[in-house]
């Protein structure tokens, strides 16, 4: 467990992030509308969509800053240079290198890779499969060397497919191939578990739970997508190649 003082020392940066936070919600609730005129009607100020954001990052900042507060009035000013010290030493190296730290890298970059990358341009059903499987392999299965060869394949998966959105690729192969981020995904998708099935071949332990990642990891996704798309009639995120498939079967375009 880490010990007080060191917890003190991060309490100190984690005020400050939030603070910047919050100011960076303020900034961007000061660009609503406070009032403005809609039908004919002039509407005030304490009815503005602003209001919400601009109390949150208030809160945030004041938070943040009692944090602060209360971070230095544990460790003192020395304490705090001792911190500022430590992010330019050697020991920030090898803690950044840790077990335990790269563990919170593939929790961070499966996270965000998830909500700015797959959810927006990915069909929902093949994006969350592949986030669900990329957690319990790295999570659930295996040692840290296979955790490690998991991140850097995931990385380099994610890399692909940004790439291919960012210069337009998948709009210019639409033209022969419908959905291709999607049939991206689904190819990364197909050689994550021939991966992992590899490496699991010979341990009984591992196949177990590599079982219970696919089974988990598939039907999750399909079963949540299915209610919310088809019975309670909410749009998906984004749907693409699983969606298409599905909305043929559902509404019997194939014996249409």
């Amino acid at each position: 467990m880490m010990e007080k003082e060191t917890l003190r020392k991060a309490d100190f940066f984690s005020g400050l992030a939030v603070c910047l936070l919050g100011l960076f919600i303020i900034s961007q609730g000061l660009k609503m509308p406070m009032k403005d005129s809609w039908g004919g009607v002039m509407n005030v100020w304490f009815v503005s969509p602003a209001l919400f954001p601009l109390f949150v990052g208030a809160m945030l900042v004041l938070l943040g800053a009692l944090l602060v507060r209360s971070a230095i009035n544990s460790i003192g000013l020395a304490g705090v240079r001792e911190a500022f010290v430590y992010l330019g030493s050697h020991r920030l190296a090898a803690y950044l290198r840790e077990e335990e730290t790269i563990r919170f890298y593939g929790i961070v970059v499966a996270l965000l890779g998830y909500v700015f990358v797959l959810v927006p341009s990915v069909d929902f059903f093949l994006s969350s499969v592949l986030f669900l499987l990329l957690f319990f392999t790295m999570f659930y299965c295996g040692d840290h060397a296979h955790l490690l060869r998991t991140l850097y394949g995931m990385g380099a998966g994610f890399a692909l497919l940004i790439a291919m959105l960012a210069l337009t690729l998948d709009k210019t192969l639409a033209t022969a191939i419908p959905f291709p981020a999607d049939w991206l995904v689904l190819c990364y998708i197909i050689i994550l578990i021939a991966f992992n099935i590899n490496a699991f071949r010979a341990n009984q332990e591992d196949r177990r739970k590599l079982k219970i990642s696919l089974i988990i990891g598939l039907i999750a996704p399909l079963t949540i997508g299915v209610i919310f798309k088809y019975f309670l009639m909410v749009p998906l995120p984004s749907e693409g190649l699983v969606v298409a498939l599905l909305d043929a079967v559902w509404y019997a375009d194939f014996w249409s």
